[in-house]
């Protein structure tokens, strides 16, 4: 049965919402209250203690003339805890327990940074220039990731830069790869990712990690930390900049400040021994430490199955292509980039095997060139036979097309420049099955670096253009006449319609750069 004395009368809607604002304003009144007595608390303990209060300290043999009402509490709980007051014993446990984490020094975890950079780890130390040297799969770039994570968490007013040499491979580079570092730590919830602009930022400190191109320089020397210092610069891919020249500028613009700075390099040695990276390591100044590795350093489980069949595939096929790529050895001469040519016949009984052609289109008029090439590629033999082109000047999309279907190469697709859209679009329009290339960032170094591990055949009779081309193309120059990993754009007609053409092939299974 109900009890009638324990009913409440039903309040109205005006009333719940008169009693739900005055509990607001009193929850909130004792908020404030409190956060009052907290920070009144904390300006008296960081004041300086009385002389009375001071005899608390002289009593356990302390005499600090500042000392503050803190140090008199911390001496009042210990002279207790030596009394004999248990509850004192254990808020001094607590006391000498407890770790300031500005104090705690952060390790990396051997397991995260590989067998190779073990003793390296070890020895860094700050103002000297660190190369990272090494081939496919070396963990070289993920080992400088976690070494700047550990430094940011060690010194509290410094800031770091990762440099590429193009502002658009940034964020999938060295952005993502410094917070793939982080994830694998476990700090993700210790950091603010941003991307635009790429940065990453240590909430404790707020100390940042900027990531910038090297073809923006305003934005590089614009950076200007809020405190602190950039003492950290990380070089990715360094063999792509324009000399020592250019990173010596980057070096000044940005690493400026502080007592402490700390250089890192890293990149995968250019076939060419005369690139300037390959030379500036064999010079090896005072203060540089230079850092070799290969795959066969990384775990296993690392790098899973399908990396190491391919490495192991390369190996067999192409013994010079693998010592370069995954063992990071410079073993090109000169400064040409294709080493890796057969000028000879390609019979007309031989091409009739050909049981897939691939086609490719570089837009030209003049003085730029129009190119043409027709090829098959072994993919088996990882073999490219190219044994047709079409070279020419001054001649109308209409002229060229008409070219194509006179010879009877209107059989396959062609993949065409995609910079020119009305072009191909005048190429569909005659009947032709032509598409735009789909390129983008890091193409063109992913397409070359591609061409170089196969075997080009080209028969120079039917091709003599694309033949000039390939025979004669040199890795750009620094102005001191030393090879840099750029590829100089100009006389590469013919080589980027086999690139266009290829293109397709390039990300199968057996055919990665």
């Amino acid at each position: 049965m109900v009890n009638e004395n324990n009913l409440k009368p039903v309040r109205s809607k005006e009333e719940a919402r008169e009693r739900g604002h005055n509990g607001g304003v009193a929850s909130g009144k004792s908020r404030r209250q409190m956060k009052s007595m907290t920070e009144l608390a904390r300006k008296i303990a960081a004041a300086p203690a009385s002389k009375s209060n001071k005899k608390v300290l002289k009593d356990i043999g302390l005499t600090a003339a500042d000392a503050s009402n803190n140090a008199v509490v911390t001496a009042s709980v210990f002279r207790a805890a030596i009394k004999g007051s248990m509850a004192a014993v254990d808020k001094w446990q607590q006391l000498t327990e407890t770790v300031d984490d500005s104090s705690r020094v952060y390790l990396l975890p051997a397991k995260d940074i590989g067998k190779a950079f073990v003793d390296i780890n070890r020895n860094i130390t700050p103002n000297r220039e660190y190369v990272f040297k090494g081939g496919r799969g070396s963990l070289k770039s993920s080992y400088v990731g976690f070494k700047i994570v550990e430094l940011i968490k060690n010194r509290p007013l410094i800031h770091a830069c990762a440099v590429r040499k193009v502002s658009n491979t940034l964020k999938d580079s060295v952005f993502a790869q410094i917070k793939w570092c982080i994830t694998e730590l476990g700090l993700e919830e210790e950091f603010t990712f941003k991307t635009s602009p790429a940065e990453i930022i240590y909430k404790k400190t707020g100390q940042t990690i900027y990531f910038r191109g090297a073809d923006d320089p305003v934005k590089l020397k614009s950076i200007k930390p809020t405190f602190g210092y950039i003492g950290i610069l990380w070089f990715e891919e360094v063999d792509q900049f324009c000399g020592d020249g250019e990173l010596r500028s980057i070096e000044q613009s940005v690493l400026r400040g502080g007592d402490e700075s700390y250089l890192f390099e890293s990149f995968n040695p250019p076939k060419s021994k005369s690139n300037f990276m390959n030379k500036h390591v064999q010079e090896r100044k005072p203060n540089m430490v230079v850092h070799e590795s290969n795959y066969r350093d990384s775990p296993p489980e690392w790098l899973g199955t399908f990396f190491l069949s391919e490495a192991e595939h390369l190996r067999e096929i192409n013994p010079d292509a693998y010592e370069n790529e995954y063992m990071g050895v410079a073993n090109g001469a000169g400064g040409l980039v294709f080493d890796n040519l057969e000028d000879r016949e390609i019979t007309d009984e031989e091409i009739t095997h050909f049981d897939r052609i691939y086609q490719g289109v570089d837009w030209g008029w003049y003085p730029d060139q129009y190119a043409f090439v027709r090829m098959y590629y072994d993919a088996d033999r990882e073999t490219i036979y190219i044994f047709a082109e079409h070279y020419v000047n001054k001649q109308s999309n209409e002229q060229t097309g008409q070219w194509i279907i006179d010879t009877g190469y209107d059989d396959y697709p062609m993949t065409c420049d995609s910079a020119e859209p009305k072009s191909v679009a005048d190429y569909v329009g005659m009947g032709l099955m032509a598409r735009g290339a789909v390129k983008g960032p890091g193409s063109i170094e992913y397409s070359f670096k591609w061409l170089q591990r196969r075997h080009i055949v080209i028969d120079s009779t039917r091709c003599p253009n694309t033949w000039k081309e390939f025979s004669e193309y040199q890795y750009e120059k620094d102005k001191d006449g030393n090879d840099i990993s750029g590829y100089p754009d100009g006389n590469d007609h013919a080589i980027s319609a086999v690139r266009y053409a290829l293109e397709s092939c390039m990300n199968r299974r057996g055919n990665k750069a």
